[in-house]
């Protein structure tokens, strides 16, 4: 077990056995095709933990006393299947532990497996990813398990909704469902896509976040900054009525590639964290 502690928080809860939460780190950058620095975010992430307040004024909780223990990291990996492998197997196994499993990427393509252990395990599986890309080739640079793949298998094998894309390759619209895609413009100003969106999940859902999702004013770190991005109260807003009205099985943050000298985008990665948290346990 790893000997990491989270935000800096008492002995008492970092243990595996009393435990709630487990948050493991997958700091994969094998296949990201532009910025690089996503195998660098989990250790900015938990610096920037390390320096938060941890009452959460809007549900008035601490969330830290459920406990969070972090996993060994999942890495070494000879090739993207290999790094697939490796994660689907480890999750699988997590999934027997009955606690609520969290994920730091690392790229997106960490996710696959992780999905893929997720509804095998739930039927009826809702994945809601928020992303800036669709992710829906079925193929990449030679390889299913590229980032750009990440949410292919989930379209084949859950109720996959997506929300915030703003960036896709042609080809990527014949495996879409566009009534269950809020595109970012459609987002922009607009409050039914809330509604909408909730209407089309079933009861368990599991949550994968692209930071790029935000607004590269809000969040530059990532290794494809796409303009015309989500604000944080919109984001959050949204992910509270997600945690109220659903079951959230577990969910994953990816994609933070940080930037020397600019913290912010790890504070804002760490609040997100602490918030998914604050709202699973309080809701």
């Amino acid at each position: 077990m790893s000997n990491m502690r989270y935000a800096g928080i008492d002995d008492q809860y970092t243990q595996f056995d009393t435990a709630d939460v487990l948050l493991q780190s997958i700091p994969y950058d094998g296949t990201s095709t532009w910025g690089k620095g996503s195998d660098r975010g989990f250790a900015a992430f938990l610096d920037a933990s390390d320096n938060m307040e941890l009452y959460d004024i809007e549900t008035d909780t601490e969330v830290y006393r459920r406990g969070v223990h972090i996993l060994d990291e999942i890495s070494g990996f000879s090739s993207p299947q290999h790094m697939y492998e490796s994660v689907y197997s480890n999750v699988k196994h997590q999934l027997t532990f009955d606690k609520f499993l969290t994920y730091f990427g690392g790229e997106h393509s960490v996710s696959i497996g992780i999905i893929k252990a997720f509804y095998e395990r739930y039927d009826q599986l809702t994945v809601l990813q928020l992303d800036a890309h669709a992710d829906l080739r079925p193929s990449y640079q030679g390889t299913p398990y590229n980032h750009a793949c990440a949410m292919y298998d989930a379209s084949k094998h859950t109720n996959l909704i997506q929300v915030g894309i703003r960036s896709m390759d042609r080809l990527e619209g014949d495996h879409m469902d566009r009534t269950k895609v809020f595109f970012a413009d459609q987002i922009h100003g607009g409050s039914n896509w809330i509604t909408d969106s909730l209407a089309l999940m079933t009861n368990d859902v599991y949550l994968s976040i692209d930071l790029d999702v935000f607004d590269p004013s809000i969040m530059p770190a990532t290794g494809t900054p796409e303009p015309g991005g989500l604000q944080w109260y919109t984001v959050i807003n949204y992910l509270r009525e997600v945690f109220r009205t659903k079951n959230v099985v577990g969910f994953d943050i990816v994609e933070l590639a940080p930037i020397e000298g600019l913290h912010a985008p790890q504070f804002l990665a760490a609040k997100l964290y602490y918030k998914l948290l604050s709202y699973k346990f309080s809701s």
